[in-house]
């Protein structure tokens, strides 16, 4: 089959890319910015790629177009594909019915560390000889890429029931499916890891992330199991409006799974009992509770506790998870500086991640450099949590360029600590004037961030 994929450069639709290749059809794809890293990962699959949403694109004539949720109405390509009534559907759904269909599906969903997770789950299921597949929204360092099919059977059809791991987005489907791109998964085994808050360009409320958690349980089988961390008062509130599957609780003292220790080094019990240890380089209490998650749900797949553990002594972390992109010593002498690059745009993902570096580097400096580039934190729903979010840090540095709100203002409860910029070189002037030799330079965003971890360090070896 010939299918077509509309917004192929996204980490997910470009997971489906890959899954989609490997599995024996032929891809190709558009979107309004082919560049790398992900455009050389798909060209490297033999995948072709189209910049932009050009209607000569229907010349292709694909067997299916998959949309992906970047496109919405007026998209000159799409509105093509509608007038031509030609055959469409999401990438979710492609997913679904090609890739999901027949196997032990876990999905990771939750406001924060879905990725990591994911990643944990992978890790521990090909550590213990179960040949996952998967698809996350980032880079496991264990595997160096986002998505493959794993354990598949000779005629390239998945092996009938072995897992496939999968991070469950609570984001719309797309233009056309606005359910939570999770609905699709059918998950016998579905972690919610914490709920929040977030996509306020999607929902108006709590309640109605609640929802759609809550018609994800609604899929989940008689004999699966939900992993729900049991910290979570909104999580409790998802179980209450129905549950048919075994729950396994995770994090609070009362759980089935918790952890007694430090997050870098702690034992696991299950229902007060120790059932594995947990020593790595990981930090932060978000971290511990991953782990906790992704142990209670390998066990769902056969993975005791003991070897889940043994496992994620040998876990490398997701890329932009407190990623050191560079050090430099500053003047030639004294202890380097060190930069970190890191996903975090929550607030809540933000205090955990400034808590993580905190609890590595003891009482040294932290600059904590930000932009609220999330549909959430554009729209300002969360301003007033910033100065929470950054308690921990010595200093903070906020790039405002583009946002509607004033971030000087959010920012004064912080006082003298807090600086605001309006472009990323302004900012990166700043810090310059602020930097010291032993500071540690915590650049958080979903984006890019005008490339700031390269214009930080090029500052740092010329100062």
């Amino acid at each position: 089959m010939h299918i077509h994929i509309l917004g192929i450069c996204g980490t997910f639709m470009g997971g489906v890319a890959a899954l989609a290749r490997e599995a024996g059809h032929r891809v190709t794809g558009c979107d309004a910015g082919v560049y790398p890293p992900m455009s050389d990962q798909l060209r490297a699959l033999g995948i072709d790629l189209i910049e932009g949403y050009g209607v000569d694109q229907i010349d292709l004539k694909p067997d299916l177009f998959v949309i992906g949720n970047v496109v919405s109405r007026g998209n000159p390509l799409m509105e093509a594909i509608l007038d031509a009534g030609l055959p469409y559907t999401s990438g979710p759904q492609w997913l679904s019915e090609n890739v999901l269909q027949g196997r032990h599906v876990l999905a990771v969903a939750g406001t924060h560390g879905k990725t990591t997770t994911t990643s944990m789950l992978t890790w521990i299921l090909e550590f213990a000889g179960k040949q996952p597949g998967f698809l996350v929204d980032g880079v496991p360092q264990n595997f160096g890429v986002s998505a493959r099919l794993g354990d598949i059977d000779a005629d390239t059809r998945p092996a009938s029931g072995h897992p496939f791991v999968i991070e469950a987005d609570e984001y719309d489907t797309a233009f056309f499916d606005k359910r939570s791109k999770f609905v699709h998964y059918r998950p016998r085994t579905a972690v919610l890891n914490n709920l929040e808050f977030d996509h306020a360009d999607i929902f108006d409320n709590l309640a109605a992330i609640e929802r759609q958690f809550h018609h994800l349980l609604r899929t989940v089988p008689h004999s699966g199991r939900v992993v729900v961390n049991g910290l979570e008062e909104s999580l409790q509130r998802v179980l209450g409006q129905g549950c048919w599957s075994e729950v396994r609780s995770f994090g609070a003292a009362v759980s089935d799974f918790s952890a007694r220790g430090e997050p870098h080094d702690f034992d696991v019990l299950f229902q007060g009992q120790v059932v594995g240890h947990v020593a790595w380089g990981l930090t932060g209490v978000h971290n511990q509770l991953n782990a906790l998650a992704a142990i209670a749900a390998a066990e769902h797949v056969g993975v005791p506790p003991a070897q889940a553990a043994q496992a994620l002594a040998r876990f490398e972390n997701v890329k932009r998870r407190l990623e050191v992109r560079a050090q430099v010593v500053l003047h030639g002498h004294g202890l380097p500086v060190t930069i970190y690059d890191d996903f975090a745009h929550h607030p809540t993902a933000i205090r955990t991640t400034v808590n993580g570096l905190r609890r590595r580097v003891g009482g040294e400096r932290i600059l904590a450099i930000f932009e609220p580039r999330s549909n959430t934190m554009k729209l300002g729903a969360m301003k007033s949590q910033l100065p929470w979010s950054l308690e921990e840090a010595d200093l903070a540095f906020c790039h405002a360029g583009g946002l509607d709100w004033d971030a000087r203002q959010a920012l004064a409860p912080m006082g003298t600590r807090a600086h605001v910029a309006d472009t990323v070189d302004a900012l990166v002037a700043q810090v310059q004037a602020q930097v010291q030799p032993g500071d540690h330079l915590l650049c958080m965003s979903n984006g890019g961030f005008g490339g700031i971890h390269a214009r930080l360090q090029a500052m740092l070896q010329t100062s």
